[in-house]
């Protein structure tokens, strides 16, 4: 056998080789796996992704600081609509990423429920799901887009906390509305209290947050879920939003 025809046996044994220990490398059962963001990074990146970024309107979207440590867990209107079928008990949170009242309220609230051990906050992205109402031309109430079912069947589940929707000052929906943002506490299957968080003093979704303003945000909120750590389904106070 003359050295060429050696080496490139040579050659042949060593990438056979090779193959094999990258095969056994790549499926090794110890090999370090990607792991999936939780729930909790996942909120937080997509809350901050729109940290120094402007909405369509040229505002500039409000920079908000959400700790990696918090209590939210994605849900789907249908899957929160079936929570309540079960008679849960939980908190839940409608808002989205670019809503500016959202983004007025969220550090807030997310700290608030750390401070009285909430450890789960369900989180429904009102973004694209809801219906929306429009006066016409013939003055006459008309659908311009139709939400989802899990929607509709939300809003007829949490028909006593829910608030109005408000079309115009005078003129309301024949429905009512979740808005963004809404907190809700719901006890043994039933809504018992609803907040946006939002103080009286803010006018204005895009206006800097005085000390005054905070604290009203993190009061209400706490008001609002006492009512899920205490489990007291008698609680009663305003749910306006």
């Amino acid at each position: 056998m003359n050295k060429k025809v050696l080496g490139i046996i040579i050659l042949i044994i060593v990438v056979i080789i090779a193959s094999i220990g990258g095969y056994y490398y790549f499926n090794r059962n110890d090999k370090p796996k990607e792991e999936t963001p939780t729930d909790a990074i996942k909120f937080k990146e997509e809350y901050e992704s729109l940290n120094g970024k402007t909405n369509d309107n040229n505002k500039k979207y409000r920079e908000v600081s959400i700790s990696s440590v918090n209590p939210i867990i994605y849900k789907s209107a249908e899957e929160v609509a079936q929570m309540i079928d079960d008679k849960e008990t939980f908190v839940v949170y409608f808002g989205y990423n670019s809503c500016p009242w959202c983004r007025s309220v969220i550090s807030t609230f997310i700290e608030t429920a750390k401070e009285l051990n909430i450890d789960k906050v369900y989180y429904v992205d009102v973004h694209d799901i809801r219906d929306v109402i429009t006066l016409n031309s013939d003055n006459e109430l008309e659908t311009t887009k139709k939400g989802s079912e899990g929607y509709y069947s939300l809003i007829k589940k949490l028909d006593n906390v829910l608030a109005d929707y408000d079309i115009t000052d005078e003129v309301k929906a024949p429905e009512k509305r979740i808005y963004a943002p809404n907190v809700v506490v719901v006890v043994k299957g039933v809504g018992k209290a609803l907040t946006t968080g939002i103080s009286e003093s803010q006018d204005d979704a895009y206006m800097t947050l005085t000390p005054d303003m905070v604290e009203d945000t993190q009061k209400q909120f706490k008001e609002v879920l006492e009512v899920y750590t205490s489990n007291n389904t008698s609680c009663s106070f305003d749910s306006k939003c």
